[in-house]
């Protein structure tokens, strides 16, 4: 039995429908004999949406507010997965940043965690419950709610499986895996079956939308395996490990 973390970016939970597709594949996870812990993003559009009325508001929205009301749009979906999974004969528990205790610091719309205490999440797991968690957001010292800026699920998501220390912390977005290039501008684009911390990092920073940069510091830090799989299809996939001695004759063949 492995414990898996999953996480669902804001494409892959736009709607109901999506949300069916979500708690499918984490069914059949479950089904495979693993506990599994899915950590959601907002729906698609959503945050933009949120931080719009915000500045609509105000012109300049306290953080402290600001962060309070832009982390609102995960709350919707892990509570209607919980509610999926639930229905469907599974059962599921959600929570909130502050109800798992991820620990931040106080730098609204762009905390860092500081840590993450898992007994709650554990507990549910030895009953054989999903834990599905709010992504995106922490809370501080003061017990403030805060958020770790744009793409933040994916740091959310890896830190969760450092500190439960699970087996992979799959990373679902809308595309089938990490390219040598943009598939979309250019046609001889490559998915690579893997990649390291490292170059997966540069991508990042160079401005690929696959992972949040932080996501894969936390990852190379704490050696988590991050797999980058696509909601809609079960193919392809690419994985983001440490290096190997074998690693660069399989990313580049001669």
């Amino acid at each position: 039995m492995a414990l898996v973390v999953q996480k669902y970016g804001g494409t892959s939970v736009a709607n109901i429908d999506k949300i069916t597709n979500v708690a499918k594949k984490v069914i059949k996870t479950r089904e495979e004999g693993n506990k599994v812990v899915v950590v959601l993003s907002a729906m698609a559009g959503e945050t933009d949406r949120l931080i719009q009325l915000a500045q609509k508001a105000a012109a300049n929205p306290l953080g402290r507010e600001y962060d309070s009301l832009i982390s609102t749009g995960e709350q919707v979906t892990v509570t209607l997965l919980s509610i999926m999974l639930n229905g469907m004969g599974y059962p599921a528990k959600s929570f909130l940043g502050f109800q798992v205790r991820i620990l931040t610091d106080a730098a609204y719309k762009k905390a860092r965690i500081l840590s993450v205490d898992t007994t709650a999440i554990r507990e549910e797991l030895e009953k054989d419950i999903i834990v599905v968690v709010a992504g995106f957001q922490g809370v501080d010292h003061d017990n403030n709610i805060t958020t770790l800026g744009r793409g933040g699920s994916d740091t959310s998501a890896v830190a969760l499986a450092a500190a439960l220390n699970a087996d992979v912390c799959d990373i679902y977005t809308d595309v089938d895996g990490v390219y040598t290039t943009d598939p979309n501008i250019c046609g001889k684009a490559r998915r690579l079956k893997r990649i390291t911390y490292d170059e997966m990092l540069e991508m990042a920073r160079a401005g690929a939308k696959v992972l949040q940069p932080r996501s894969v510091e936390l990852a190379k830090k704490y050696n988590v395996r991050v797999y980058v799989k696509s909601s809609f299809t079960d193919e392809g996939g690419t994985l983001v490990t440490k290096e190997e001695s074998d690693m660069e004759r399989k990313l580049c063949p001669v």
